[in-house]
């Protein structure tokens, strides 16, 4: 069974695959332990990380992030300022509450290994946990995958394994599977749908906006308050982050690079622009008089509050979380009929859009690159924002369409391993292609070449062509032509 507001999670940066899913992985684990009656009789847990996870985890906090899920928490409540100095409290000390009820020695360094020479065949982000007793002997052991989005699957011990730069032979990868039926809408609801063709198909035949065909199937599931209640939480997050990272007082972000907050600048130079008609204009206020400037501000804002560990909605992914809140933030700033009404029409299509990404492709920078990513933020705003103005459901496939098509090839490349450089400006600029792919799509009556089945399906092949380098390393682009910052 899966639901749309599964596309949107209140979480924690820097990111979704590697912060996200990683801590809800570990605390499946560490529950599990206690679910079994196993817990008691652990001494020493052990926390593996491969591929992507390895290579970029110190940078993604992938680390601190599974540390914090073996003592029992979860990316919506857990204490953000707790999960940035993690790591010195368990030197310190030398112990973890494991499960937050039982506690155990740590030895951070021995017990969180990044695995640099082999890699999980199956996907580029696997983990391994594995729990022993005073005398050494394993209790228990268990791998699990972050497959993008804070969405994890379990594996099992004897998963293959190989080496890190090789190609998973045919068959072993997750890639070479064909959709998984655990995302699939399941008999209880009533349009079922699993490509685009199909929910346009749906749309015609019933009379529906894609919003109607996503609502009826959500409080087929769970009493409508519920839902709506869901979606308005998620939104009331959105604004939260973009306030905070407006108003924030750090000036540069963690992680070494030194990059420095902007968005609390930009914002007060935007805010103070005041009546532009009556006072002496600077040649380039032009530039901020467009409500692009605003766009660019509100993406900024969330993605530095995601680079510094703040709380954020993923949305489908933390790399890509400013898109999304961004053009939602154009839609209730800037459109005068907006209302949340049209916010929840908003992430109801949004949501479907997405689920149409993850479904048959992916939504983790690892396994496709950054199109996979921004692209995906890029089509879900697009085609959310198209049906609030009043778009046709083929003129908000349309949209969702043009939003994925120019972020094609797309690499994941973050410099450092950190999710600020390229990954920031890159939201800013992904959130005005939605927009402005919206302006395309309304200009015309829906009717277009490439449809939105034919884009995802060319991204999930770019992404199995790409060099891995690209994916998530930072072993290629600017992560390693960049030698100052």
């Amino acid at each position: 069974m899966f639901s749309i507001i599964d596309m949107f999670k209140v979480g924690v940066g820097p990111s979704s695959s590697h912060t996200v899913g990683p801590m809800v992985a570990a605390q499946a684990f560490a529950a599990s332990l206690d679910r079994n009656g196993l817990l008691e009789r652990v001494a020493r847990v052990r926390t593996t990380l491969y591929g992507s996870l390895s290579m970029t985890g110190i940078g993604h906090g992938t680390d601190r992030a599974a540390v914090a899920g073996l003592e029992g928490n979860l990316p919506a409540t857990v204490d953000t300022d707790h999960m940035m100095t993690i790591k010195q409290e368990c030197e310190r000390t030398g112990r973890l509450m494991l499960d937050g009820k039982h506690e155990i020695e740590f030895d951070y360094e021995h017990d969180v290994v990044f695995e640099l020479w082999q890699r999980m065949a199956a996907h580029p982000n696997g983990m391994r946990f594995q729990a022993f007793d005073v005398q050494g002997n394993l209790v228990d052991e268990q791998v699990w995958y972050s497959i993008g989005g804070g969405f994890v699957r379990k594996g099992h011990p004897d998963d293959l394994m190989i080496g890190i730069h090789d190609r998973p032979p045919a068959g072993s990868s997750f890639a070479d599977e064909e959709a998984e039926s655990s995302i699939d809408f399941g008999p209880q609801v009533p349009y079922n749908f699993t490509s685009g063709a199909e929910l346009m198909r749906i749309c015609k035949e019933h009379g529906m906006s894609i919003a109607d065909v996503v609502w009826a199937n959500e409080t087929a599931m769970r009493p409508a308050d519920a839902v709506r209640a869901d979606l308005l939480r998620i939104w009331k997050v959105m604004s939260d982050c973009v306030h905070n990272g407006c108003t924030s007082t750090q000036t540069t972000l963690p992680g070494g690079l030194d990059v420095p907050r902007r968005a609390p600048k930009m914002y007060r130079r935007l805010s103070g622009n005041g009546d532009v008609l009556n006072r002496a204009h600077r040649a380039d206020e032009v530039l901020e008089e467009s409500d692009s400037a605003w766009v660019n501000l509100f993406a900024l804002a969330v993605n530095e509050e995601n680079a510094g560990g703040g709380r954020i909605v993923t949305a489908p992914t933390n790399g890509a979380s400013g898109i999304i809140p961004a053009v939602l933030h154009y839609y209730w700033h800037f459109v005068d009929s907006a209302d949340e009404d049209g916010v929840v029409r908003f992430l109801l299509t949004a949501g479907a859009i997405g689920y149409l990404f993850k479904r048959n492709a992916s939504i983790s920078g690892a396994e496709v690159g950054c199109q996979g990513e921004v692209g995906t933020a890029c089509s879900m705003a697009a085609g959310g924002l198209c049906a609030v103005m009043g778009g046709t459901p083929e003129q908000v496939e349309n949209a969702a369409e043009i939003g994925i098509e120019h972020n094609l090839g797309l690499t994941c490349d973050p410099v450092g391993g950190l999710v600020q450089i390229p990954c920031i400006e890159r939201n800013a600029m992904g959130a005005n292609t939605a927009i402005n792919a919206v302006r395309i799509a309304m200009l015309g009556d829906g009717s277009h070449i490439v449809t939105l089945d034919q884009a995802i399906k060319t991204m999930k092949d770019t992404g199995e062509d790409m060099m891995s380098k690209y994916k998530e390393t930072s072993k290629g682009g600017l992560a390693v032509n960049v030698v100052e910052c």
